[in-house]
């Protein structure tokens, strides 16, 4: 049963607010204690992304990030007329988390603000092909501990180099809690660029007619996640 609109408005909001605000509030709290280091904040990136995917996919589909809601909806996976509703509610939940850590923190670490540590070409390619993976990913699995995964792995890599978005409202909220643009823009055309590439990788991966396993085999297509 699809849930009505505004629950599942109110699970997108709740659950990029949980993202945003545990996500970059481990950057924050490495900033301020020093605590966490690099692989735990991108541990804590995938954790949230697996507990909020496990908890609010029954409501909402858990997409959290306006580029999965792009995603989805040129896969023909979702209805176009929710597309923008998701994602003002993606945005506001993440409004709402980047103005929490404001008020609990100040401007440490500039409340995990995502910047290109390099060139602006090189982190626009690099959050490009992170999206397009993750998107695929979640196209083909959407399993919480592989999306979770993906993300945690992903931030491990890319975290120090862009700050590995890979979602223009985890980006959008620090942003405007801090007042920090810079090189935004870049932060949501990567990802809704990876977002389309995934969306054809996917279609050219599904196989165009039913596929025929053996029963020794379908446990190996379960786990894989394929699509038959």
């Amino acid at each position: 049963m699809t849930a009505s609109l505004p629950r599942a408005l109110g699970a997108e909001l709740l659950g990029t607010s949980a993202l945003v605000f545990f996500g970059p509030g481990a950057v924050v709290v490495q900033a301020q204690t020093g605590a966490l280091g690099h692989a735990g904040v991108a541990l804590v990136f995938g954790l949230t992304v697996a507990v909020v995917i496990a908890a609010l996919a029954p409501i909402s589909g858990a997409h959290i990030n306006p580029a999965a809601t792009l995603a989805l909806t040129l896969a023909g996976q979702f209805p176009r007329a929710r597309a923008l509703p998701y994602v003002l509610a993606q945005l506001t939940g993440a409004t709402l988390a980047g103005v929490t850590l404001l008020l609990l923190f100040g401007r440490v670490g500039q409340l995990g603000v995502t910047l290109p540590a390099g060139s602006l070409g090189q982190a626009f390619v690099l959050e490009t092909i992170m999206t397009f993976f993750l998107l695929l990913v979640a196209l083909r699995s959407g399993l919480p501990w592989a999306v979770g995964g993906v993300v945690a792995l992903e931030a491990m890599m890319g975290g120090p180099v862009t700050g590995a978005s890979m979602n223009p409202a985890r980006s959008f909220g620090p942003a405007l809690a801090a007042g920090i643009w810079t090189a935004h823009w870049l932060y949501w055309a990567a990802p809704l660029l990876g977002a389309g590439l995934a969306v054809a990788a996917n279609a050219l991966l599904r196989p165009s007619e039913p596929v025929e396993t053996h029963p020794h085999q379908a446990q190996e297509f379960v786990s894989q996640g394929a699509n038959p």
